[in-house]
């Protein structure tokens, strides 16, 4: 597969980049490496993270890949943790014009169909990420109503008043914590707001 950027005569080959990720140290990427071998990519991206780090190597991965490139995955959920992650994803290589393909959900945005798959897919979880606001504002406007607010329940009067015994004794903060059983923070807000 070649081509040529406008105004650039020379050709340059676009590259097929496989991606696996792991998130747990107990996971194995083997089987992810051997299918993209199998596949036929060119260079093969390993990334070991877990929690909510961000994913380095596919931000450099990104970085690198031109128009006309391919990245391949083997399951949707080793590009992307979330629907909206996978929304972001799909713009950034649409607007790129980089193809995708997923092994297992047989996704193959270098055809028509597989672009309109992959598109529908996005369209999904954008709603979904709609859906998700929309019921969260709803669920804060009803515990509004019924007189509730977000945030930590606020400290009984009892602890109140202990805080304030302590720190005239001259108790530390961090003692005061441990004794009433609060956090440091609250220690902290609580001289905040009474002075």
């Amino acid at each position: 597969m070649e081509y040529s950027q406008t105004g650039d005569l020379k050709k340059m080959k676009a590259k097929i980049y496989g991606y696996a990720r792991v998130s747990t140290q107990e996971q194995s990427m083997h089987s992810q490496v051997d299918a993209l071998e199998s596949f036929g990519c060119q260079q093969i991206i390993l990334e070991k993270e877990s929690g909510r780090k961000r994913r380095k190597e596919l931000e450099n991965l990104f970085l690198r890949m031109r128009a006309g490139d391919t990245l391949v995955v083997t399951k949707l959920d080793r590009l992307s943790r979330t629907t909206k992650d996978l929304l972001e994803i799909s713009e950034f290589l649409q607007k790129k014009h980089i193809h995708f393909i997923s092994l297992k959900e047989k996704i193959d945005t270098s055809s028509p169909i597989g672009k309109f798959y992959f598109i529908l897919i996005a369209a999904i979880a954008e709603m979904e990420v709609s859906m998700i606001r929309e019921r969260t504002l709803l669920g804060l406007k009803a515990a509004k109503k019924r007189g509730r607010c977000g945030g930590r329940p606020s400290i009984s009067a009892e602890k109140s008043e202990a805080i304030h015994r302590l720190i005239n004794r001259g108790v530390s903060k961090k003692d005061i914590a441990a004794q009433l059983e609060i956090s440091l923070a609250t220690v902290y807000n609580y001289i905040k707001h009474s002075e």
